[in-house]
């Protein structure tokens, strides 16, 4: 069985602030209003050398009428089943609610172990309102403050007591896809018809998902880790912290990723936003392939997705070397083929060529086409060498680098993107002194 610890209990009761404690990072967003975690979001951590994943689920409601509640429940659910221990929160500042009695019959139902945590014990004076927590029925409980640490220890001693003490096998080095994009483009869904998984939470309403959320691939022969990301809006419509916070999550995860798949409604085509997205993705120089989904509701897909093809490159010109491929998650129609182009843009993120392959061609195209006198001036290329860095970089060694204009450096580029192949990559070119 694998090493998963979930972490579950009722709303506002710390859960994402443990959750980011023991994954050393902030990674699920913490705020004091209710009902802030949606999605079932994973992370990593390690104690006395055993590797294990953790599950932040969102505060567990029942009987609620609201939309997003009820998927909540399921989700937690879902997070029950898949875990080997499961931790469940209270607040020592709240005592016993009807929603802890309810869920801690619940839990105790489950042959599974179920660790009782008392948390927001932030100070030794709330040490002595704890005792009340055994009407829950639990034998033990661990008296903890997620905000600063205390007691975290003992309760992460206790965990990796039911775990195997060989290590999971870290999986750091997989591609990271990354799918961006405006709300309700259809980004979750995606996430949820690769998995075979409702993992992520879907609604007609912007802003259903608001935590970044990783997810591991593992099927037709590929591996990789999925990530899902809150619609990025335009900041003059972001008017909620909680947005904020979600789109600042966002953009964090482009950094981080090593493809970014960009979605877009077909029904609306490539938006000033999209534009704002794709420039995002150039800049921190990710692989991109853009995807146009919903394309069941074009009548006529041969003519009318040859204008958004058409629409779509004149709004990222220059950069039109770019994978566009057009689904319909709702009919499963080309999903996999756009799952195989995101990892051959992976691919070639790292393709190396050699020096003499690159200048027998980059030398010759240059004699052909050499770059314009400037102020009566020659500039005169020597040679070209690839860098060894993470994504596609290249030097050229020149006589007058400061002369080199950028519409030749466009061309340059053009012709290296269509020798080697470097659709939908990143690719940097420096022109130095020699």
């Amino acid at each position: 069985m694998s090493n998963i610890v979930a972490i579950v209990g009722r709303p506002n009761v710390g859960k994402s602030t443990l959750f980011n404690r023991l994954v050393k990072r902030r990674q699920s967003i913490v705020h004091d209003q209710s009902g802030v975690t949606r999605d079932r979001v994973y992370g990593q951590s390690e104690w006395n050398g055993i590797d294990f994943s953790i599950i932040d689920t969102g505060g567990y409601v029942e009987g609620s009428q609201d939309i997003f509640e009820k998927e909540i429940i399921k989700q937690v659910k879902h997070a029950v089943r898949e875990a080997t221990v499961i931790i469940f929160v209270v607040d020592v500042t709240s005592e016993i609610t009807d929603l802890d009695s309810r869920m801690s019959g619940f839990l105790q139902k489950i042959e599974k172990p179920v660790l009782l945590v008392v948390n927001k014990v932030d100070d030794s004076l709330r040490t002595y309102d704890t005792p009340i927590f055994y009407k829950l029925g639990f034998k033990e409980f661990f008296s903890i403050s997620s905000i600063n640490g205390s007691g975290t220890g003992e309760l992460l001693d206790k965990i990796v007591t039911f775990f195997s003490k060989e290590s999971i096998i870290k999986k750091n080095d997989l591609p990271r896809l990354c799918i961006v994009g405006r709300p309700n483009v259809g980004k979750s869904s995606l996430i949820n018809l690769l998995l075979d998984d409702n993992k992520n939470i879907v609604t007609n309403q912007a802003g259903t998902t608001r935590d970044v959320t990783d997810s591991y691939f593992k099927k037709y022969g590929h591996e990789f880790y999925l990530v899902d990301t809150a619609g990025i809006r335009k900041k003059g419509k972001v008017k909620e912290d909680l947005e904020y916070y979600s789109v600042v999550r966002a953009i964090g995860a482009i950094e981080n990723a090593d493809v970014c798949i960009l979605m877009l409604d077909a029904s609306r085509g490539m938006e000033s936003q999209d534009q704002n997205i794709f420039s995002l993705i150039q800049r921190n120089n990710r692989g991109v392939i853009i995807l146009v989904n919903k394309c069941d509701l074009i009548q006529n897909m041969n003519d009318q997705g040859k204008l958004i093809k058409t629409q779509i490159l004149n709004k990222i010109a220059p950069f039109d070397d770019v994978p566009i491929m057009f689904i319909s998650v709702l009919n499963k129609q080309r999903v996999l083929k756009a799952v195989k182009e995101a990892i051959n843009v992976y691919n070639r993120l790292y393709t190396r060529i050699s020096t003499s392959k690159l200048n027998d061609f980059i030398l010759d195209v240059i004699n052909h086409n050499p770059p314009p006198s400037v102020k009566g001036k020659r500039v005169k290329i020597k040679y070209v060498t690839q860098l060894p860095t993470k994504k596609p970089s290249f030097a050229f060694f020149c006589n007058l680098p400061q002369y080199i204009k950028e519409s030749y450096k466009r061309f340059i580029e053009n012709k290296l993107r269509n020798e080697f192949d470097f659709v939908g990559v990143p690719i940097q070119l420096f022109f130095r002194k020699k």
